[in-house]
This record gives C-alpha cells, sequence and structure tokens, in this order.
C-alpha cells in the first residue's frame, strides 16, 4: 500500500547529495530499505534519528523515515522528498504521524516495494524531465518512414540534444543498417527479452551501439525473437527517464509490444505518400494507432497526385498537418556513402526535421 499526502517531487539542486537517507532502528526495516536500495542502485546514508550533522538531511534527495523513528523526526526541518515507511496495514494513526513530520508519501511493505524501488532508482539516476518521445509510421509500405525517423534522430543529435532511435519493428531488417552499424558493438533487442520491473536508463544507454553521436535500439539479423510487452514498456521507460529525445521506428501493426510503445509516446507522425491509395491505406493506420495514441499528426510525402496536396490529405484523413516532405533520394531509397539520412543538415529532410525539433520542442517547453 501506499498513499500521497502530497504531490510534489522533490526539488533538484546543484550540489544535492545523490544518497538517500534511511532513519530507523527497526533491524527488520532496515534490512528491508536496504536491499530495496541495492535493487535501485542507490547507496543510502543511515541514521536512527534526525542526522547530527549539519545539512543531511536537508541535502538527501529522498528520506525514508521508517514508522519507528516518526516521534524522532519530528522536529525536523520541513522538506520534501521524506517517506513514512511501516509494515501494519491496518494502523490508522500513520497518516497522523506522517502529518507530524511533513511526508510526502505513506507506504506499508511489502505492497509498495516495486513503487519505492523505482523512487530510489529516480534518485539514483538523477531522474529530471523525461525525453520528447515521438514515433514514425508509414501510411503504407515504402513511404518514407524508417528514413524520417533515422533523420530526426540525426538531427536531434546534431543539434546537441541526447537522443535514442528506438526500432520497434522486428521484421524491418534493423534500422542500424540506416546508419551503417549493423556491425557495432553493443546490445540489440534480443538481450532484453528478459527484462522485468526497472531498467537502469543509464545502463540502458551505455549498453546500446553509439552511432553517429546518438544511441541506437534495434534488431539484429538473427532468428527473431518474441520481447514481452513489459519488457518493452520496461526499456522505453528507462529510455525516456534519461531526458533529451527518443525516437522510435514504428511498425504498421498493433499487438500488445506496439502498444506499450505507442502508450509512451508524446506524439506520432504518419508518413504519407500523397496519392488516393496511401491515403486510404492511411486511414487503416491511423485508425488502428489512434486507440492507444494520444496526438498522431500526417506528413506528406511527394510528388502529388492530380487534386492531392498536402492539406487536402491531412483533411481526408481528419489528422493535423505536421508538414510536408518533398521527393528526396534519401526517403525512396536506402542511404548510401556512409552518411545517414538527415546527416549533411541540407535538402528538404533536413530541413523538415530541423523545423520540426525547433516547434516540438517548444511546444513541450524545452529550450
Amino acid at each position: 500500500m501506499t498513499g500521497t499526502v502530497t504531490h510534489d517531487p522533490p526539488p533538484t539542486a546543484e550540489g544535492r547529495s545523490e544518497r538517500p537517507l534511511i532513519v530507523t532502528e527497526d533491524a527488520g526495516l532496515l534490512d528491508d530499505l536496504l536491499r530495496l536500495c541495492a535493487a535501485a542502485g542507490a547507496h543510502p546514508e543511515v541514521h536512527h534519528g534526525v542526522p547530527e550533522r549539519r545539512g543531511s538531511w536537508e541535502a538527501a534527495p529522498l528520506v525514508l523515515v521508517g514508522d519507528d523513528a516518526a516521534r524522532r523526526v519530528r522536529g525536523a526541518t520541513r522538506r520534501r522528498g521524506v517517506v513514512l515507511v511501516g509494515r501494519d496495514q491496518d494502523d490508522s494513526g500513520v497518516w497522523k504521524r506522517a502529518v507530524q513530520i511533513g511526508a510526502d508519501h505513506v507506504l506499508m511493505l511489502p505492497d509498495g516495494e516495486q513503487w519505492l524501488v523505482d523512487r530510489i532508482a529516480d534518485v539514483a539516476e538523477g531522474v529530471g524531465r523525461p525525453a520528447l518521445t515521438v514515433g514514425v509510421i508509414g501510411g503504407r509500405g515504402g513511404a518514407g518512414a524508417s528514413t524520417l525517423a533515422c533523420a530526426l534522430a540525426v538531427t536531434s543529435a546534431r543539434e546537441g540534444l541526447r537522443t535514442l532511435l528506438v526500432d520497434a519493428d522486428p521484421l524491418g531488417g534493423g534500422i542500424d543498417v540506416l546508419l551503417g552499424g549493423e556491425t557495432a558493438e553493443g546490445l540489440r533487442w534480443p538481450a532484453f527479452a528478459a527484462s522485468r520491473g526497472r531498467v537502469g536508463g543509464g545502463a540502458l544507454e551505455e549498453s546500446l551501439p553509439r552511432l553517429h553521436s546518438l544511441r541506437v535500439l534495434s534488431w539484429d539479423r538473427g532468428d527473431c525473437v518474441a520481447v514481452p510487452p513489459q519488457a518493452v514498456r520496461a526499456v522505453l521507460a528507462a529510455a525516456r527517464r534519461r531526458g533529451g529525445t527518443v525516437v522510435v521506428d514504428l511498425p504498421r501493426r498493433l499487438d500488445d509490444g506496439v502498444a506499450e510503445v505507442l502508450a509512451q509516446l508524446d506524439l506520432a507522425l504518419l508518413v504519407v505518400p500523397a496519392e488516393l491509395r496511401a491515403v486510404a491505406a492511411a486511414g487503416r493506420v491511423a485508425s488502428a494507432v489512434g486507440m492507444v495514441l494520444r496526438d498522431l499528426r500526417v506528413v506528406v510525402r511527394g510528388p502529388y497526385a492530380p487534386g492531392l496536396d498536402d492539406r487536402e490529405v491531412a483533411r481526408l484523413l481528419g489528422l493535423p498537418l505536421a508538414g510536408e516532405v518533398p521527393v528526396e533520394s534519401g526517403l525512396l531509397r536506402p542511404h548510401d556513402g556512409g552518411k545517414p539520412p538527415g546527416a549533411t543538415g541540407r535538402g528538404p529532410l533536413a530541413r523538415f526535421c530541423a523545423g520540426f525539433w525547433e516547434r516540438t520542442l517548444v511546444e513541450a517547453g524545452g529550450a
């Protein structure tokens, strides 16, 4: 069981300790809290009461107060990020004690263990604003979605943002090929098939291939391995916690794993060639992903069939128009020559990507 007294997260401040603080004399509770800290990759500071060292109470990013110690910390400075931890589910007085010490949350073990591990891990990783996460999906086969996803990621990295490119299509051949990195060292999706619970964001990032100043999570060329939805959820959540941008190349189908990805997207771009058959196919795709996705926008790719332009395609689909990507060879065939799509910073594709990030980051409140 967990309960919330206030909803404000602990503020981050320069110079603040990265070690959570545990206050308890209950040996059994201490063992449990130390175990949960170890699972989250954190090394706590432990005291029986309010630390005598000046500033320790105030500087800790998270304070875990055992219910046995509530009286001893009652006079401590009020601060955010205090969690009162106990075991007695039937003790109604715990809420009064939480208010007396200014706790943000009341948590009962063992039911609240996963919540607490996640909170401690956030502290250990220094979690801030989650990454702006953008999916790209083709309205029909060969629409150029993978190339656009690649160009968006390359452009984001070129602008100095922490960037992760995720290939969510196990049948697509691996987006690392488009970046010229199919032999690069690092983990691919099959390595995460057994992931459960929380995946460390820093560990994930360090384990992936680094190509053209960005990290890439792709599929390999081996036998297709099913990655369970809970593993997909854990991996993408870890990617988002590190901030910056995450670009996801989406398949044109909806299963449980893809639904997990869609649920974590801030928005998605539907790439639609300007021809009637492509518009009809894109309508089916939009209908399917729209059941899960909150924000779907259309990107129109020329050349245009008679009677169609970008606004008309958006109107027919009933979707907001994100922009137009005119004909460019990089969208029509696999890129060669050692440079990925959008890498030069020139041409209509690169201009679209730069403009997209400029607008979208402002919408999201970024710099």
